[in-house]
């Protein structure tokens, strides 16, 4: 009984450690879910806030952008995200980088019109003054 009980104790730490976040993990997620949030929201100073200065943000169609049109083209509304979820996240770190990947699925509008969106995304943030702020985003087809 005493082996039994070690062993499940065992795979119970062995899987606890598996499924442990760093610090910077969970702040990398908030962040996540914090420009999800500003996007849905058309949130211009969030948007700012979470954007690096020298952020180079490309769209699925090709379409490449920097801070100042990325945030003007959510907050003024030509790129609309009605309802979006980002399914399967994944965090890695690595130095003063996390790497991050997801999908983005949902209603959106392209100039008003409305549209629905299922992508994959790569984003890059960067640790600058203690922060995490996003220098590079990249949307492919799924």
């Amino acid at each position: 009984m005493k082996t039994v009980v070690a062993l499940l104790a065992c795979l119970f730490v062995m899987n606890t450690n598996m499924n442990a976040q760093s610090k910077d993990e969970k702040e990398v997620l908030a962040i996540v879910e914090s420009l999800r949030q500003a996007m849905m929201k058309a949130d211009k100073a969030a948007l700012e806030k979470i954007a690096a200065e020298e952020l180079s943000y490309g769209h699925s169609a090709g379409l490449l952008e920097d801070k100042a049109t990325f945030v003007h083209n959510i907050a003024s509304g030509k790129f609309g995200f009605v309802k979006i979820e980002f399914p399967d996240v994944t965090v890695k770190i690595t130095g003063p980088n996390a790497i991050v990947r997801h999908k983005i699925t949902g209603d959106t509008t392209n100039d008003g019109k409305p549209a629905t969106v299922n992508i994959g995304v790569l984003l890059v943030f960067q640790k600058q003054k203690g922060e995490w702020k996003l220098i590079a985003r990249q949307a492919y087809k799924l």
